[in-house]
This record gives C-alpha cells, structure tokens and sequence, in this order.
C-alpha cells in the first residue's frame, strides 16, 4: 500500500513520517486490498495566533469506494492516533455489516404508493427537524472580524457529482466516510435524499419530492 503524506501550513518531520508508516501497518491488516492511504495534515492559527490546532484527515483508496476519518488536536501526533483509530473503527464496522448481510441477507422493499421502507432500520425526518433545517442560521466567518463578532465555525463547502443508491447503500457508505450524514440520489424514486445519524444505530432520511433527472438522460 502506498502512504503520501501532505503539510498545509506545517512541515512534515521525518518523525512524523515514521510514524504514519508504523500506523500504515495496522491499516493495511485491516485493509489488505487498500492500494493507497493519503495524510493531510492542516495547521491553523485562530484569531491572531490565541488558538492553535492541527487537523489530520485519511483517505484509503482502493476497490470499492473511499474511506476516510478526520481528527483535530492541538497536537498533529495526537490527532493522528484519534484518526487512524477512527478509520479503524470504521473498516471494523465495515466488515462486520458485510459479515451480516451475508448471513442475513437484506430484503429491503420501497412501496411508492405509501412511501414506506421495509426491511431496513431507517426513519423518516420529524417535522421539527425539517423545520430547524429549513430556518437555521449558522455564522460563516468572511475576513477579519472584530472580537465582539468573532465566531470559531468554519463553513467548508465541496461540490460532489451525484450518485444513485440506494438507501441502504448510502449508509453503508455514510460509514465508511464517518460521516453523520450522506447525500445521494434515491435509485427507487430519483429524489435527491440524505441519510443521517440518530442515536445508536438508528438512521433517518430526508427527501426533497422533487425528482432529479433520470441518470439515462444525464449520459446523453
């Protein structure tokens, strides 16, 4: 397996080095057909220096799709220890759920008709939660800022192509990103959707009605 390690804001020690080597190990037996693992390790400097941290965040390419975790901690060899337990938990799980699906094989069914799911543990969004997602404010930092006004959220935005599956499927691969939520495009019904984490290992899922475009009309 191929390990490339990246510094933003941060040198990469041979120290450092070493050390995501020794830790490739323990990936690469929990994840023998892995053909790659990339580092990423950010430095930030919060408001004139008063806050420091660094972010570690792993990528394991290989067959099949992405795995990745991320960790932060105002020490980049501690946030890579959170990070790399993190993935292997994640990898555990994985392979776990594969393990039981193939001696529980799933059986999931959509009816269009009620909307309902069957044969998969998911539940629909409440109407509170639709309402704090549709009315919510979060504060995005734009420049510099005076003290009063000065807010630690960081908004980071990325742009994915669409994807259809299932919603099983997107859980799954809600799993494997650690992520508490996955945005996709429902293979059943073609709805832009979202699976999230609630407590345990319950899921819930929010769908817009309307449908997006037909995958056969996109590659045309």
């Amino acid at each position: 397996m191929d390990t490339s390690i990246v510094g933003v804001g941060v040198g990469i020690t041979d120290r450092f080095r070493t050390v995501v080597e020794e830790k490739a190990v323990r990936v690469e037996h929990l994840a023998p057909r892995a053909q790659s693992l990339d580092v990423k390790v950010t430095h930030r400097a919060y408001h004139n220096g008063r806050m420091e941290d660094s972010t570690v965040e792993l990528t394991l390419t290989g067959k099949g799709p992405l795995v990745r975790a991320e960790a932060v901690d105002g020490d980049k060899f501690a946030a890579l220890d959170i990070a790399v337990d993190k993935l292997a938990e994640q990898l555990r799980r994985a392979k776990d759920k594969r393990i039981d699906a193939r001696k529980h094989p799933r059986g999931a069914t959509f009816d269009k008709e009620t909307g309902s799911i069957e044969g998969v543990d998911v539940e629909p969004a409440s109407v509170d939660l639709l309402r704090a997602v549709a009315t919510g404010e979060v504060p995005i930092l734009t420049g510099v800022v005076d003290d009063d006004d000065y807010t630690p959220v960081v908004i980071r935005t990325k742009k994915f192509d669409a994807e259809w599956m299932t919603v099983e499927d997107a859980v799954d691969r809600m799993e494997l990103v650690g992520h508490d939520f996955f945005l996709f495009i429902d293979a059943r019904t073609d709805h832009p959707s979202v699976v999230y984490r609630r407590k345990g290992w319950d899921y819930g899922v929010i769908s817009l009605t309307a449908a997006a475009p037909p995958l056969e009309q996109l590659a045309s």
